[in-house]
């Protein structure tokens, strides 16, 4: 029986048209309906002349116009009515809202919700809803309303350690959902990624002075490398002499640490919360602001004895395979237990949406005659570039390195050579920063490079 009239799950069309599509999409995202063809907007039955070729246009249309892939709760029939024939085409509420126009993407021009007998375009803040019923509350599992995503930057990581890059991997990752469209996880990893990170030095401790501010976004593998680079500017070197004469040189803060913090930061964030997570640098201390509170049910008490919670699996377990952190929670208590003896100690403050890191300035036993080495220094008679991922001194005509070149020139001089991969572990960091840390080198004439491709290494002077 044919309701005569067009309702919240009832649309009458001449024809099949592009109109017809958008109620298909407005039905498998609202409570379903039916579009009956053949019947005019005031009800009249009409027919349609050739039904086979509508039922045909009808199902190509929502097949290939259609976004997730709604053909399963889709039939398309003919019916005889008033000596007319009509194409009947039955939609079912779907169960991979958001549905949208494929040529229009995931936004109001594209998808369309029920409102009385009209289509109309669904609000941002509507798709965002049906994105997180159906994702079940993970961000990360999430469909990402950018779907025209790219991943320059992620590519050469992954093939910096030999990991594939394609599109069965992808969908392994978790890059890719079962409907072949791109999850959040996916727009986190891309070029795209908008969730950025704001890092700033300021001259007093009431904010009103910056010395220098820089935010980052794009790839979160990109803006862990720009970040570290950043606060490695800003972390300064203290050098005293010790009983046996010689040099010893002290960071205000662990390289070590302000990684694991760093990384930390990264990959708890709680990216559905708006807003850039914060680094504020003062003369004394660094702070880490981040956006999302401990997940669950987790506790203090259970981070503080290294017990691991993941809000980011899928995004944790990028950053493993790449060697960038560790599968079982020792990050809290490494931050701990770099500063034990220390007069002033880290701080953790927690609220419901934010996490806090206060990494206090070490302390040494001729710290008011020590001053902390000012600006980046550049290499006498040398590229200046060697100062672009720590801060460097020059004392008695002896160039002081950042512990990471250190580390890398000391391994070459004692095996004859180094390569970019056998850079990266000695660091512990990624491919792009080792490369940096090994141009840098070279720059300043203290590394050569020999041979092209994989089989380059780097000798020393």
């Amino acid at each position: 029986m044919i309701n005569h009239r067009e309702d919240a799950q009832t649309e009458f069309k001449r024809d099949w048209t592009d109109g017809a599509k958008r109620s298909a999409v407005a039905f498998a995202n609202s409570d379903g309906g039916t579009i009956y063809l053949g019947i005019e907007d005031d009800g009249t039955i009409v027919g349609v002349p050739n039904p086979d070729e509508s039922m045909r246009r009808a199902t190509q249309a929502i097949s290939d116009g259609i976004k997730p892939d709604p053909m399963s709760f889709v039939s398309v029939d003919t019916e005889t009515a008033s000596g007319h024939s009509i194409v009947v085409v039955h939609i079912q509420r779907g169960t991979n809202r958001p549905y949208y126009l494929a040529d229009k993407g995931i936004r109001p021009a594209g998808v369309y919700i029920r409102s009385g007998a009209a289509s109309i375009p669904a609000s941002e803040s509507a798709i965002v809803d049906m994105i997180r019923t159906t994702a079940g509350g993970s961000f990360e599992d999430a469909l990402s309303l950018d779907q025209n995503l790219t991943f320059t930057f992620v590519q050469r990581v992954f093939a910096d350690n030999d990991l594939a890059f394609t599109p069965s991997s992808q969908r392994t990752l978790g890059m890719v959902n079962p409907n072949e469209t791109y999850t959040n996880l996916a727009w986190l990893l891309s070029d795209q990624c908008t969730s950025s990170i704001k890092a700033a030095v300021f001259a007093d401790a009431g904010k009103e002075t910056f010395l220098n501010r820089q935010e980052f976004s794009g790839s979160l593998l990109a803006q862990l490398d720009q970040l570290t680079e950043f606060i490695n500017r800003h972390n300064a070197i203290r050098s005293r002499t010790g009983s046996d004469m010689r040099r010893i040189d002290t960071y205000d803060y662990s390289p070590t640490v302000l990684r694991e913090v760093v990384l930390n930061m990264i990959v708890h964030r709680d990216y559905g919360l708006s807003g850039p997570a914060l680094v504020s640098i003062f003369d004394d201390h660094m702070e880490f602001l981040n956006l999302g509170g401990l997940p669950g049910n987790f506790t203090r008490d259970d981070m503080m004895n290294g017990i691991s919670s993941q809000r980011n699996p899928k995004l944790v377990n990028v950053f493993y395979r790449l060697k960038l952190v560790e599968a079982y929670g020792t990050g809290i208590r490494r931050i701990i237990s770099d500063y034990r003896g220390d007069s002033r100690q880290p701080q953790f403050d927690i609220s419901d949406h934010s996490f806090k890191v206060v990494l206090p300035r070490h302390t040494t036993d001729d710290d008011m005659d020590s001053a902390a080495s000012s600006a980046e220094s550049s290499l006498p008679n040398r590229s200046p570039s060697i100062t672009n991922t720590g801060r460097n001194t020059q004392e008695g005509g002896n160039l002081l390195l950042n512990e990471r070149q250190r580390l890398i020139l000391d391994y070459a001089i004692q095996h004859g050579s180094v390569t970019r991969r056998q850079a990266q572990q000695i660091i512990g960091m990624s491919p792009a920063m080792a490369s940096s840390i090994i141009r840098e080198l070279v720059g300043a004439g203290m590394l050569t490079r020999k041979g092209q491709g994989p089989a380059t290494t780097y000798l020393p002077m």
